[in-house]
């Protein structure tokens, strides 16, 4: 497999590409920075796509649709807003041949249009909270992209709400963060993610407090892999977001916005996948076992599709490969490379002593199972290789975080992995002196790993490394 794939240890960013193309996952699109996602990644994001859709809706929220287009004066209306994302817009002056009277922002994110529109449908404490998703596409305009990392297209989740007390918005960030997307990427992506608060520095444009789950990947570094962000009153004063209180006074509501995106793909890749390919966990994959006929003829056909047949009806994902004209070796080196969790093979010789060959690509066993046993085998390997996953990431992440006392020694322990280092240690000076060493505070934390209010409480913690 090492003349298919660069192996991650020789060249981790190369290795990373390579996987991406031999696995079919995406390509390049035609205008610099964008990119074209083919069936298999698309279908791994389907799958990301309905567990968050079903987590966001059980939060109450329900989703919506909003304009593309933008016009240029709402992102003025918010001063740190536009300015945060003014190096990022992608502005259209014509249409139809003809000059626009005012230009169009193509949208980056869409804190300001649905502000426009919780403004017009607000009016009374009774119509809050008001919880929106929407599921689209967005452009910030990048110099340097990488598939799935950063690209100027992707798509991806973005929720917004209104409230009508601080607490209430802070409550709804919070929970957005813990039951939404650390549960999705902890209990079915199978990344252990770091749950903390970002920094003044690294907060999103316009909001008070930015939350952020931060994984580790292969090669120690971090990935942003969510984010969930207290807007205050900032939006709601700037687009007049305003209801009559119980007590018949006038009051700013208090918002929120909240987003993942195809990043997670990204991030999927780079967290598990090993030197054959993309590990893709159980819980999580379009396929999850993959019956192949090794050989055709005695009966090998037809015991593959009872298989099939026996495993779909157990609940499993599950597809057939019978392309017997392809040499099997290269449909096994295909499978490995689509990580399909578990492959069913089924070839003549086993069939003839009564079993199946039960595959499993965490840890690359074969173990010959008996027919009437499969179903069984197939099962328990899936949610044993679900664990498996989430608990290798985590002795990885753990074996690459190094606990140390001064800014110094976090910026050095940043070049193979994380450093958490008291935030007294760094502040604002030594945060800034680190990012020009290519080295970020990813978040912080309290003493006891819970998330702070805010980067002013004492005995924080920081982490501290290199990032996608």
């Amino acid at each position: 497999m090492a003349r298919v794939l660069t192996p991650r240890a020789e060249d981790f960013p190369r290795w990373y590409q390579d996987l991406i193309a031999k696995a079919k996952l995406a390509d390049n699109g035609p205008v610099r920075g964008t990119m074209v996602i083919r069936p298999a990644g698309y279908a791994i994001w389907e799958r990301m796509q309905a567990e968050m859709d079903a987590r966001i809706k059980a939060a109450g929220a329900e989703n919506a649709y909003f304009p593309l287009f933008i016009p240029e004066s709402y992102l003025k209306r918010e001063a740190e807003h536009v300015e945060g994302f003014s190096p990022e817009l992608a502005v259209v002056t014509h249409g139809g041949g003809k000059q626009l009277a005012e230009p169009v922002v193509v949208r980056p994110t869409s804190e300001t249009v649905i502000g426009e529109f919780m403004a017009k449908w607000i009016d009374s404490y009774r119509d809050l909270p008001l919880l929106l998703n929407q599921w689209a596409n967005v452009v910030r305009w990048e110099l340097r992209p990488r598939v799935f990392l950063r690209t100027s297209e992707f798509l991806w989740q973005e929720g917004h709400t209104a409230h009508a007390t601080r607490s209430d918005a802070r409550a709804y960030a919070r929970r957005i963060l813990h039951e939404a997307y650390e549960d999705l990427m902890v209990n079915v992506l199978g990344i252990p993610v770091v749950v903390g608060l970002k920094t003044a520095r690294e907060r999103f444009a316009g909001a008070t407090a930015t939350y952020t789950c931060e994984g580790m990947m292969g090669d120690g570094k971090a990935l942003q892999l969510g984010t969930s962000h207290e807007l205050g009153q900032n939006f709601a004063k700037a687009f007049d977001i305003s209801y009559s209180s119980a007590e018949g006074g006038r009051e700013h509501a208090w918002t929120t916005s909240w987003g993942t995106s195809t990043r997670m793909l990204g991030g999927l890749i780079m967290a598990h996948g090993d030197d054959n390919g993309l590990r893709v966990p159980p819980r999580l994959a379009p396929v999850q076992a993959y019956v192949m006929i090794v050989k055709d003829g005695e009966g090998v056909g037809e015991a593959a599709a009872k298989l099939r047949d026996a495993l779909r009806d157990a609940g499993v994902r599950v597809a057939l490969d019978d392309r017997v004209d392809t040499a099997f070796g290269r449909r096994a080196v295909d499978a490995e490379l689509r990580g399909y969790p578990v492959r069913v093979e089924v070839g003549p010789r086993d069939l003839a002593a009564g079993n199946a060959v039960v595959v499993r690509r965490t840890n690359g066993s074969k173990a010959p199972t008996p027919v009437a046993d499969v179903v069984g085998a197939v099962l328990a390997a899936l949610e044993a290789d679900q664990q498996a996953l989430h608990d290798e990431a985590l002795a990885h992440r753990r074996s690459r975080t190094v606990e140390v006392s001064t800014l110094a020694e976090a910026i050095e322990a940043a070049a193979t992995g994380w450093a958490m280092v008291p935030w007294s240690a760094v502040g604002l000076a030594g945060e800034a002196e680190a990012n020009g060493q290519g080295v970020t505070v990813r978040c912080l934390l309290r003493a006891d790993g819970s998330v702070p209010d805010h980067e002013d409480e004492p005995d924080l913690t920081a982490i501290l490394a290199r990032a996608y």
